[in-house]
């Protein structure tokens, strides 16, 4: 029972990762890109991201039917908004000078998103990615204590109404090494991913 909890928060928390990854990073990417698109799109988000992760629970539970999809989107609305916007941050990092300089040497638009924007975020994006782990991992925890049927967060919880309290330092145990090795599998892509900024540390 105690790895069946394991196993259904690590499939959660990779489902609503995945989803943040997929919609946050292009989100950022073209708020960094475009000033228009970031003009509509950025205050929308500054006013969703500072409401309470706890605040959303009721209205995912109305929202979504099933338990589980609520509990998914409680964790994706964790990791969401710290990938989007350290993706806009690491474009916006980006040096005018290669912008530039490509626009100079007549590259296409297309061209200097995909050889000098997305390149030039990717440091911010891989931190963003840590980040965004940690807050789902925290996100998760919270949903399925209260929503969950299942799960590490809904074991910490039983066992505590249950008196079980050395159950509630396994789990907690068990939620921060899983959290520790999926930030360093994050930590290890990005280092096979940006090669060239381990080159320039050596130069």
């Amino acid at each position: 029972e105690y790895y069946e909890h394991i196993w259904k928060s690590i499939l959660r928390v990779l489902q609503a990762f995945a989803l943040a990854t997929i919609l946050g990073v292009p989100l950022g990417l073209f708020m960094g890109w475009k000033k228009t698109f970031k003009d509509y799109t950025f205050p929308v988000m500054e006013v969703l991201r500072p409401i309470p992760m706890l605040a959303w629970v009721p209205l995912a539970i109305l929202m979504f039917p099933e338990r589980e999809m609520a509990i998914i989107y409680l964790t994706f609305l964790g990791s969401f908004f710290a990938t989007a916007l350290n993706t806009l941050l690491g474009v916006e990092s980006i040096d005018e000078a290669y912008f530039r300089a490509a626009r100079c040497l007549g590259a296409k638009s297309r061209h200097i998103f995909f050889k000098v924007v997305v390149p030039g975020a990717l440091p911010f994006i891989f931190t963003g990615l840590q980040i965004s782990m940690g807050f789902s991992w925290f996100s998760l925890v919270a949903g399925e204590m209260l929503a969950g049927e299942f799960g590490l967060g809904y074991l910490i919880w039983n066992s505590f109404i249950l008196v079980q309290y050395p159950v509630i330092v396994i789990a907690m145990v068990t939620l921060g090494v899983i959290g520790w090795v999926s930030s360093a599998l994050i930590r290890f892509a990005g280092t096979l991913l940006m090669k060239w900024q381990s080159r320039e540390s050596t130069l």
